[in-house]
């Protein structure tokens, strides 16, 4: 199959496409450049595999959780794209995307984003050994300090929040994880492997139902917030 993916949720704008058994990808953290990239990013990879945007049978978008501005683009990028050429929208979510950056072994990933105001979103997983992921609970944006975690003998951690706020979520989990990787991002490569996995299960969307996560409503601090933040 062929199938394009998008992802930028955050910091990194990266896109991804699966032509038969190969996976081809760039990815570059640019932030507020999304707009610029994302499509010339696409094109390239289109090239090198010697395809038209018409020989793609779907395409796979990181839903989010993450920055408003980043989820919008990507959910409207691949909704625009999928209903030009007939195509079903593939919705994967960022948190997902980003657990498949932990190592390949038996312990419980938690992803998390740094969501900005002093809050993460995060999620749980653990992997099925069969390329995919199997969800411990639901996605949700918190404080640091009032994250619940499902029980586990052992963790991988990944994303930003881990950056941000390693003292508190390492009192959260209560140990110290086996890895912890604060520095990468959610990646279109594994919006992609994710992706094939629910179009094969039939579980492709059409364009407009294909709809962004933000986890919450509001995006921004007021002045007056902004002033209590930096005064604490």
């Amino acid at each position: 199959m062929n199938l394009l993916a998008i992802e930028t949720a955050t910091e990194a704008c990266s896109v991804a496409l699966v032509h038969g058994e190969t996976v081809i990808a760039r990815t570059e953290l640019a932030p507020r450049r999304h707009a610029e990239r994302v499509l010339p990013m696409a094109d390239e990879l289109l090239a090198e595999a010697g395809i038209g945007k018409h020989a793609l049978d779907a395409i796979a978008v990181g839903r989010g959780p993450g920055a408003f501005t980043g989820v919008r683009l990507a959910v409207s990028l691949a909704q625009g794209m999928a209903m030009a050429l007939d195509r079903p929208v593939v919705p994967v979510s960022s948190l997902a995307a980003l657990a498949l950056e932990a190592p390949e072994d038996d312990a419980a990933i938690l992803a998390v984003i740094d969501a900005r105001m002093g809050e993460i979103y995060a999620a749980s997983y653990q992997r099925d050994g069969e390329g995919g992921l199997i969800a411990l609970d639901e996605e949700r944006v918190c404080m640091p300090d009032a994250l619940v975690l499902p029980p586990a003998d052992a963790w991988n951690v990944a994303g930003t929040g881990w950056a941000t706020y390693r003292e508190a979520l390492l009192a959260r989990l209560g140990v110290e994880p086996r890895s912890a990787d604060g520095n990468c991002y959610p990646q279109a490569r594994h919006v992609a492997t994710l992706a094939v996995r629910e179009f094969n299960a039939g579980r492709a969307l059409a364009p407009e139902q294909a709809l962004p996560v933000y986890l919450r409503d509001k995006v921004a601090l007021t002045l007056a917030e902004q002033g209590k933040v930096r005064g604490s």
